[in-house]
C-alpha cells in the first residue's frame, strides 16, 4: 500500500522490521499521500448464518443461510428449538447482526471518507459476492484485498493456509493509517485494535462502532435529513473511540491497558531482585 511513497507507516517497523524496502539514493518518489484506511469486513456466510438476522434477500436469503446453519451450526438448530430466540428485527435493534456492506458504507462516507480514499479490504468471502460489494467498490474505486496486491504466484504460497492468509490482513490493518471494523467481536479486528493501542500509544484512530446505536440510526435513515444522520454516526463512532483500561474477564489482547500487562513484567522481576 505505501511501496510509492518515502513515508512509512508508524507501525511499518514493528510489523516487517528489517524486510521494509529500501530505497536507494536518487530513486524519485511520488509524494502522493500514501495514507490508506484498513477495513475488516466481517460478512461471510458463516457470520450470517450464525447471526440469525435477515439483510434483504427475502426467501431465497432465508433458505439458503438455514440450510447453512443445519449443517454447519447443528448445536445453534438444537438450540433454536429448545428456547425462544428474538426474531431479525429484534436482533438487529439489539445490535446483534454483523454491517452489511452497504451499511459500512454509509457509516464510513457519514465519517468523511472521501471517494478518492485508498481502502485494503480485509475478510475472507463476503456474503453474496460482488452483487453484494458493489456499493463499497462504486464509492471507493481505490479498494484493494492482499489477492491485488500479491501476484498469482505469491498468493499461491499462502492458498491452502488461513491462519497465514488472516496473518496478511493483520498487517494491512495493522499498518493502516486508519482501520474500521463492522464487527467488534471478531478476533482479527480484537488483536488488531489492541496492537494499535500497544504500540500507537493510543494515538492511532480506529473505528469501532456500536452496532445497537448504529442500527437506530440506519433504521431511520429514510426519514432524517443527511446532515443529522451524518452527526449521529459520527457522535456514537466518536464515543467508541475511548480507550479504557481493561474491563474484567475481557480479552488482554483487545485491552492492552491494565496493571497487569506484559510490559510490566521486567519491571516487576527488576524491583524484586533489588
Amino acid at each position: 500500500m505505501r511501496e510509492h511513497s518515502k513515508k512509512q507507516g508508524p507501525l511499518d517497523e514493528h510489523l516487517i522490521g528489517e524486510t521494509l524496502p529500501y530505497l536507494e539514493e536518487g530513486t524519485e518518489i511520488s509524494h502522493s499521500s500514501s495514507k490508506y484506511l484498513a477495513l475488516h469486513l466481517r460478512f461471510e456466510i458463516d457470520m450470517a448464518a450464525y447471526s440469525m438476522c435477515e439483510f434483504g434477500g427475502g426467501e431465497a436469503e432465508r433458505r439458503e443461510l438455514q440450510a447453512y446453519r443445519e449443517i454447519h451450526f447443528p448445536t445453534l438448530m438444537i438450540h433454536k428449538k429448545s428456547y425462544q430466540i428474538p426474531s431479525a428485527a429484534a436482533l438487529r435493534a439489539l445490535g446483534r447482526c454483523p454491517l452489511t456492506p452497504e451499511e459500512a458504507v454509509l457509516m464510513l462516507v457519514a465519517l468523511g471518507f472521501k471517494r478518492g480514499t485508498h481502502i485494503y479490504l480485509a475478510g475472507a468471502h463476503i456474503y453474496g459476492g460482488q452483487s453484494r460489494m458493489v456499493a463499497l467498490t462504486s464509492l471507493y474505486p481505490n479498494l484493494v484485498t492482499k489477492e491485488d496486491l500479491l501476484s498469482s504466484e505469491e498468493i499461491r504460497l499462502f492458498a491452502n493456509f488461513s491462519s497465514q492468509l488472516a496473518a496478511l490482513d493483520f498487517i494491512g490493518c495493522a499498518a493502516a493509517d486508519a482501520f474500521a471494523m463492522t464487527d467488534s467481536g471478531s478476533q482479527l479486528s480484537s488483536l488488531v485494535s489492541g496492537y494499535r493501542i500497544y504500540y500507537g500509544g493510543g494515538h492511532l484512530p480506529t473505528i469501532r462502532p456500536n452496532k445497537k446505536r448504529l442500527a437506530g440510526i440506519f433504521s431511520k435513515n429514510n426519514t432524517i435529513e443527511w446532515n443529522e444522520f451524518q452527526e449521529r454516526v459520527r457522535k456514537t463512532v466518536r464515543e467508541s473511540k475511548r480507550i479504557q483500561v481493561r474491563p474484567i474477564a475481557r480479552s488482554i489482547y483487545r485491552h492492552p491497558r491494565c496493571p497487569e500487562c506484559m510490559c510490566n513484567i521486567e519491571t516487576s522481576q527488576t524491583e524484586s531482585n533489588v
